[in-house]
């Protein structure tokens, strides 16, 4: 049975790169993986959705209702995307919210970080500012390797698998931040799971 993962995002925040790297982890194992992305704009700010069956035999697409994982970019596109989750699925996500176009130019009325969270309580969600953390290991940039780390708890594959698929992804010369930036966000969700709550990142 395969282990069905979502990661969406919005364009520019490296969903598509964290799709990859789950997929490399997989290659690392031996393990049969399927994936695919939609693009709903192709250019920065649109929305993106990335889906990967590690296990996978059949076709790359997740069915809504049947994920196992979300893991989330912006907790606007959690809660977008949470009709894709089995009721024992869980969810990591970042706390940003990125104010979508519409709001603007409709004025409409945007639900608060805390209210986005009390609806995705059923998934037991692991809330961190992921971009607060990828500055600290070094470069923002780098958000989308601490959602993999904080989901690294979740997935079904070795914590040096995916350390290996990220060194194989990212340039040479940012290895080391995003070394740092898996291991923050592992602590992060350690900490989540602890009763913390939203996680901040650590002080210095």
């Amino acid at each position: 049975m395969s282990f069905d993962v979502m990661i969406v995002g919005v364009g520019g925040q490296g969903t598509i790169l964290a799709s990859n790297i789950l997929g490399m982890a997989c290659v690392e194992e031996g393990r049969p993986v399927r994936g695919a992305e939609t693009h709903g704009m192709a250019q920065r700010g649109g929305s993106v959705e990335c889906s990967v069956r590690i296990d996978g035999e059949f076709g790359p697409l997740v069915d809504p209702g049947t994920a196992d994982l979300l893991l989330s970019f912006d907790l606007l596109e959690a809660l977008r995307y949470r009709h894709f989750l089995r009721p024992s699925a869980r969810v990591v996500t970042n706390t940003a919210i990125i104010t979508p176009t519409p709001v603007f130019t409709q004025e409409l009325s945007l639900p608060s970080p805390g209210e986005c969270l009390e609806r995705l309580a059923p998934f037991g969600p692991i809330a961190l500012d992921a971009g607060a953390l990828a500055r600290e290991a070094g470069s923002e940039l780098a958000l989308n390797v601490v959602l993999i780390g904080a989901a690294s708890h979740l997935l079904p594959l070795a914590p040096e698998s995916l350390l290996a698929a990220i060194e194989r992804s990212v340039p040479p010369k940012t290895v080391g931040v995003n070394r740092r930036a898996f291991a923050l966000g592992r602590e992060a969700a350690v900490r989540n799971r602890q009763g913390d709550g939203v996680v901040p990142p650590k002080s210095s």
